[in-house]
């Protein structure tokens, strides 16, 4: 695996309380922890970066910013992802490819959780691994490369 790889872990609303919120459905972890964790893990991946926003234009910014010379983003809209056609928007716009994480499995949850404006402008989704989802995604970014 090439150590040139730049990856971008986007979270998004209530995520920042990981570890604290719905632990049954969330887990008892902070999210914060986790990424030390995953740099540890990957550290052939040369700039493995973490951005929290509970803000919709704070994330497609960060999108924007980083959606033509990062090799992948691995993002967890939240509930913007079933709401935001902007960060579709954004995430069509940009050449970086992304995958759509979700910590839980969203297809056994509220009906309105099932439809995702994001997926189809996702290379894959990973849906239901818990935290491990996100250690999925960034392998298969890696292995695109």
């Amino acid at each position: 695996m090439s150590t040139k790889n730049k990856i971008l872990i986007l979270n998004g609303p209530n995520l920042n309380l990981l570890g604290k919120r719905e632990p049954t459905i969330y887990g008892s972890q902070d999210f914060e922890s986790y990424f030390e964790e995953i740099k540890q893990k990957y550290e052939e991946v040369a700039e493995l970066y973490y951005f929290q926003s509970n803000i919709e234009g704070e994330m497609i910014d960060k999108i924007h910013e980083i959606g033509f010379d990062f090799d992948g983003i691995v993002l967890n809209a939240g509930a913007y992802t079933h709401t935001s056609i902007a960060i579709a928007d954004a995430l069509a716009a940009v050449t970086t490819p992304t995958i759509e994480v979700h910590i839980s499995n969203v297809h056994k949850r509220e009906a309105f959780r099932h439809k995702s404006y994001l997926s189809a402008n996702c290379v894959g989704v990973m849906a239901g691994f818990g935290l491990y989802g996100y250690q999925m995604a960034i392998d298969f970014l890696l292995q695109q490369q």
